[in-house]
């Protein structure tokens, strides 16, 4: 079987659906609970700062890009990258029981994504090149390796000073112990909030990030040192971000072959810790994680945006994005009755939208593929109903096509003209949102909840079946948006990976794979549990 078949038959045996859920494990065994921190043992530590919160830059200066000069790259600048990024946000206790909330979002709160920094002499960090794991429990850095100078300076040609590069990979095996089969999913989601969430925590610094996405998996795995792993959890590299002390990247080439073979060599430090004592293997993860290995791959898309061709449509708030950063918490229910005012309704759709808000988004190379099927429930001046945006222009006459023929296709009152929402049916969807969200009630309680719909079937034969996760990192940038934008609003957002795939599709007329939801959001006003107690990050 081809991979790209290998790919159709996971997404559609991974579905959840009215009589049947995806393959899933049935019950929690607890005593396997995988732990949620990554420890190399005998690896030598550097310990980072615990960075204190900014009044500035505010979100929308930041999103803006231009009202503030870029950090220089040294101690405490890489302190505050990985703190406002990765590190943990909070702990939260309850009858004894106490676990961790981080600044990046996870399924089930289970954290399947590493993360590894390669980086030349760093003032205050380090007088030589090196690879090293970031420990969010500590928030320190684990050497794994020396790099030669020779090594270094060639992953550096032609890029500005001081840039750094951070490597991604997931270890499988912490969702699916609890999710099964869909976990290599939720996986991939969870890359993409951190991918915006490293794009964030940039943005602080007056600093961009960047795929360099010709790299194969393979030379990822050389380059971050993960060929070796304990083969019950096998830890994947996902990518490489350049890490860009600058705030534009229209210049800069960042598409000079790294050697992989060049680290074939490195001496590795280090012990990775076991995380459970015991597993289930869940093959058709395996199979499709090998069939989504990415070769590789000349001449990446250039879709570099620049700020100051954009329309100004972000609202000039006063909220801290590191206050937003790290108050950001997942919503357990919502009250049925906030409501939101149409103009902020419209700020997160364009804080999701590429061509208004680039942030996070500039750290792709390819396109948008996704779009967003919105249940409007709360919304002041806007009939509650069925709405659409169009994150990519080039696709709404082929949705048009392939939607229901009835739907009206209304630009709602006051809609900016270049932000592409569209009313397909007024009514309400409360209870519509709510049962197709695998009956849970947080779908219709809020102001919106909202299916991610990507193109499906024409990406993934137009680039490979190696595309697949990326559609998810794509949802998972959006939902790092929603997130932070519901904190600046006041309100609060939480992600839902259960949901009727297909009972969805059939809401807006998908009768075929060339469109499938592939995660759902939710946004109002939260109802806090005041049973847990918040303890402090460190």
């Amino acid at each position: 079987m081809s991979d790209l078949k290998n790919i159709f038959q996971y997404h559609n045996s991974s579905k959840h659906g009215h009589y049947s859920f995806a393959p899933g494990p049935g019950y929690l065994d607890w005593d396997s609970q995988p732990d949620p921190f990554r420890k190399y043992k005998g690896a030598d530590v550097i310990d980072l700062k615990k960075i204190s919160q900014a009044e500035r830059p505010f979100f929308s200066e930041a999103l803006k890009g231009s009202s503030f000069d870029p950090s220089q790259m040294n101690f405490d600048s890489l302190s505050q990258l990985f703190y406002d990024s990765l590190a943990i946000s909070a702990w939260k206790s309850y009858q004894g029981a106490k676990w961790a909330l981080r600044v990046n979002p996870s399924s089930g709160n289970l954290h399947p994504t590493e993360s590894y920094l390669i980086s030349g002499p760093i003032r205050g960090v380090t007088s030589s090149s090196i690879i090293s794991h970031y420990s969010p429990l500590s928030h320190s850095l684990e050497i794994r390796a020396n790099l030669p100078e020779e090594i270094w300076n060639k992953m550096v040609e032609g890029l500005p000073d001081d840039t750094v590069f951070i490597g991604l990979s997931s270890i499988y095996w912490r969702e699916a112990w609890k999710y099964g089969l869909r976990a290599f999913r939720y996986c991939h989601h969870d890359l993409g909030h951190v991918l915006a969430a490293i794009n964030f925590s940039c943005a602080c610094l007056g600093w961009r990030a960047k795929l360099v996405s010709y790299l194969s998996t393979k030379d990822l795995k050389c380059i971050l040192g993960l060929a070796q792993t304990n083969e019950n959890e096998i830890e994947i590299p996902d990518c490489l971000l350049a890490i860009i002390p600058n705030q534009d990247l229209s210049n800069i080439n960042i598409d000079e072959p790294i050697i992989a073979d060049d680290f074939l060599k490195l001496t590795w430090h280090g012990t990775p810790n076991i995380l459970s004592s015991d597993h289930v293997e869940w093959t058709g993860i395996n199979k499709v994680s090998e069939s989504c290995e990415k070769p590789f791959t000349e001449n990446p898309i250039n879709l570099d945006l620049s700020l100051a061709d954009l329309p100004n449509l972000l609202d000039n708030d006063t909220f801290p994005l590191q206050k937003a950063i790290h108050q950001r918490r997942s919503a357990v229910s919502m009250d049925r009755q906030t409501r939101i005012d149409r103009s902020i309704f419209y700020q997160f759709l364009i804080k999701t939208t590429p061509e208004l808000n680039p942030i996070p988004f500039q750290s792709f190379s390819y396109e948008s593929q996704v779009h967003l099927g919105l249940f409007v429930h709360r919304v002041n001046d806007l009939p509650a109903g069925l709405y659409f945006l169009i994150r990519n222009k080039n696709h709404l006459a082929d949705i048009r096509k392939k939607f229901k023929k009835e739907f009206l296709w209304v630009k709602p009152e006051a809609c900016p003209e270049k932000l592409g929402l569209f009313l397909l049916e007024e009514g309400g969807y409360q209870s519509i949102s709510k049962s197709v969200s695998c009956g849970q009630d947080i779908a219709g309680d809020g102001c919106f909840s909202l299916g991610m719909i990507s193109a499906f079937e024409k990406p993934l034969k137009q680039y490979g079946s190696w595309f697949y996760p990326r559609l998810f990192w794509e949802c998972g940038a959006i939902g790092q948006v929603l997130y932070l934008q519901a904190e600046v609003s006041g309100i609060r957002s939480t992600g839902i990976g259960c949901f009727f795939d297909d009972s969805v599709h059939d809401i807006f007329g998908i009768n075929d794979m060339s469109y499938q939801t592939l995660y759902h959001f939710t946004v109002g006003g939260p109802v806090e549990d005041k049973r847990l107690t918040t303890l402090p990050p460190y």
